[in-house]
């Protein structure tokens, strides 16, 4: 089985892409589906109350908006959060990833925004990045409602697109419309076909 990550930037359109290989079939596990899963158990949430301060948790449980704006305050706090899900999202993904070669399948995409920042790409047989221009991704940001600050101070905490583009083995740009996209995501499959061949072979 081949093991292929997908990742890009905020604003980029990676879980554009994603979807539309969902929808084509593909099985993709979703690394922020993970962590919101691995955020609700106890001995993360006691992590996150030792790390960050009970004004963090309402309920017994997380407050994910509030963690979220602290995090992505300073890059300290986000490497420390980053240190408290990602191990465990990692083995969750393990897991799943373990499910799927058992089922017989042949090619599994994770879907996760940070890749390449916390070195799971290493693990993985095949990196493909969907890029954006910084125009495009402002515009789309926008639209989401994100001011031009919040949008500076998330991007200075991930690597350059320019810099993911050169480490990946393949690259989807999304720069036009959502038909454009799709035979950009078309494209990739073919080159995913070849991938498989190769790897599969006896």
């Amino acid at each position: 089985m081949i093991v292929i990550g997908i990742t890009g930037i905020l604003g980029s359109g990676k879980s554009t892409a994603s979807n539309m290989l969902e929808k084509e079939g593909f099985d993709i596990i979703d690394l922020d589906g993970l962590a919101k899963h691995v955020i609700e158990r106890k001995e993360v949430l006691d992590d996150i109350r030792k790390a960050f301060g009970e004004e963090h948790i309402t309920d017994n449980r997380v407050d994910i908006e509030k963690l979220r704006n602290t995090a992505f305050n300073n890059e300290e706090s986000l490497r420390t959060l980053e240190k408290i899900i990602h191990p465990k999202a990692a083995e969750e993904m393990g897991k799943k990833i373990q499910q799927l070669r058992e089922k017989g399948m042949g090619v599994v995409i994770i879907d996760g925004p940070l890749l390449f920042e916390t070195g799971l790409y290493k693990t993985l047989d095949r990196i493909v990045v969907v890029s954006s221009h910084k125009e495009k991704i402002k515009e789309r940001l926008k639209k989401r409602g994100m001011g031009e600050e919040d949008v500076k101070r998330r991007m200075s905490f991930q690597i350059p697109l320019e810099e993911k583009e050169k480490m990946a083995d393949h690259v989807v740009f999304n720069n036009g419309t959502e038909e454009d996209l799709e035979k950009e995501v078309g494209a990739l499959m073919e080159k995913i076909k070849g991938w498989e061949v190769k790897v599969n072979a006896p």
